[in-house]
């Protein structure tokens, strides 16, 4: 038996309006080299300055995960040659970074949390980017110098189950913050998982395996599945330290496997220095002060949810996992709804038809107040739970119509004057004679008859509950 053992390195693009070490704007699918400046080209004489933002939103990551916020850190070199890095090495931090000893609560499938220790968070340029075309290839140095915020794990997961729970509450954490758009399409979230294996009861680590720059939930799964059994078998086989190697692979979507890029390199083939363009970065208190403005974070709302509202653990997990629907449920609250009727018609009805349809939450055609007044038009009997689907199907498709006005038009305004309702039970039970006299009888299953008659004769707008109790009352009588 073996256990697995990960660790995640996630880098986080910084929603700052310009570059870690210039002015140059961070806007994403620009014209090629357009957002460039002799400083991110890596030109002579072209000094860096560190922004402030970038700064201070790290710092802010840092106390939302009870980390130790560094008052001083410093930047250093990271040496390397590729095409899209037209300096040849990486401003990072390698000595003491801004944020260090970490900590991130991940939610279990048994209802408990695990702790998951974060090494550090450090800030970093990001690099430009290759562009191939036929026989030719280009660089795009946009992107180079983008900060990012680069945050290692401990490796303190044991399956993908973990490492995917990890990811998912690291990235809900940083969009709360709002220090990252976090957009996994574009590249703003995304991960190195380091993998290795070793038996049960050993101390001592496997051979590290490190899979590059993976930006999806699913993948990450995939490919810890596919790495872990590709070294179990090889262990198995006996031939573990001739294929398994400390190395650097990538996973290959269309395959389905996790194939080799290159060796993994030590820290010395990298040959960190310190940066002598850049002095140590002192923070001030007023940067202190701005970092420490936070919102209320996932777990607190959890805990909210469960304590003032009344709301189960799984579904407030299930509100609070996305921001936007955080926000949509609590405009919802906003409007008197009660609150676990809400989440049923938030998280069943609204979220099963915007899935459907391929639409995230933040771009629903139903606004929370106007779900809400759905929601209280329930409440108050002024349409049933059934025609009220109706009505949410119908603003599915036309956006910003008043919720009465939808009722009116589609008939579905419920009926509960008790003259009304009675004048079509008193017609019902007179035509079936018969039946009336079977169910006084002892045959109470015919209950359910008069009542399917009722509904079918008021074409489905009699109030439900009145239905039953006023039928009772003339069964009985």
């Amino acid at each position: 038996m073996f256990e697995t053992v990960i660790g995640l390195e996630v880098h986080v693009q910084l929603n700052t309006k310009t570059k870690l070490f210039c002015a140059c704007p961070t806007s994403f699918a620009e014209h090629q080299n357009k957002n460039t400046c002799p400083t991110c080209l890596a030109l002579p004489g072209g000094l860096p300055v560190v922004n402030k933002e970038a700064a201070v939103k790290a710092m802010r990551f840092g106390y939302a995960v009870n980390a130790r916020v560094n008052h001083t850190s410093t930047f250093d070199r990271k040496s390397y040659f590729y095409p899209d890095s037209p300096s040849a090495y990486q401003i990072t931090q390698l000595s003491k970074a801004i944020v260090q000893k970490g900590e991130l609560f991940i939610d279990l499938e048994d209802g408990t949390q695990k702790r998951i220790g974060i090494t550090q968070a450090h800030l970093e340029a990001d690099a430009g980017k290759n562009m191939h075309e036929g026989d030719h290839s280009k660089v795009d140095l946009n992107r180079a110098g983008t900060p990012l915020m680069e945050i290692v794990s401990e490796p303190d997961m044991r399956s993908s189950d973990e490492a995917v729970a990890y990811l998912k509450k690291l990235h809900a954490t940083v969009r709360y913050l709002d220090i990252s758009d976090a957009n996994m399409q574009e590249g703003s979230f995304r991960c190195d998982v380091n993998v290795s294996i070793r038996p049960k009861g050993q101390e001592a680590f496997g051979t590290r395996v490190e899979i590059k720059n993976i930006n999806s939930f699913r993948f990450v799964a995939q490919a810890i599945a596919y790495e872990v059994q590709r070294q179990v078998e090889a262990y198995e086989d006996g031939v573990y330290t001739r294929e398994v190697h400390q190395e650097t692979r990538l996973w290959d979507v269309a395959r389905n496997e996790t194939r080799s890029m290159r060796g993994k390199e030590e820290a010395a083939d990298y040959r960190y220095f310190p940066d002598p363009d850049l002095r140590p970065l002192t923070v001030t208190q007023e940067m202190i002060d701005e970092a420490l403005i936070m919102p209320e974070l996932p777990d607190a709302k959890v805990k909210r949810y469960e304590d003032e509202l009344g709301i189960n653990h799984y579904d407030a997990l299930v509100i609070t996992a996305n921001k936007e629907m955080a926000y949509y449920f609590e405009e919802m609250i906003e409007q008197g709804v009660v609150a676990k009727t809400a989440v049923t018609w938030l998280t069943s009805e609204l979220l099963g038809r915007l899935n459907k349809a391929g639409i995230e939450i933040e771009n629903s055609p139903v606004n929370a107040k106007t779900l809400g007044k759905l929601v209280s038009r329930i409440a108050d009997d002024t349409v049933s739970g059934k025609g009220a689907k109706e009505v949410l199907d119908h603003m599915m498709e036309n956006e910003n119509r008043d919720i009465d006005a939808i009722i009116d038009e589609l008939g579905l305004a419920q009926v509960s004057d008790d003259g009304a309702i009675l004048a079509i039970i008193d017609e019902i039970l007179a035509n079936n004679a018969d039946k009336v006299e079977q169910y006084k009888g002892g045959k109470e299953k015919l209950f359910g008859f008069f009542v399917g008659q009722t509904m079918k004769a008021s074409k489905g707008s009699a109030n439900p509950g009145k239905v039953n109790a006023l039928l009772k009352q003339r069964l009985n009588s």
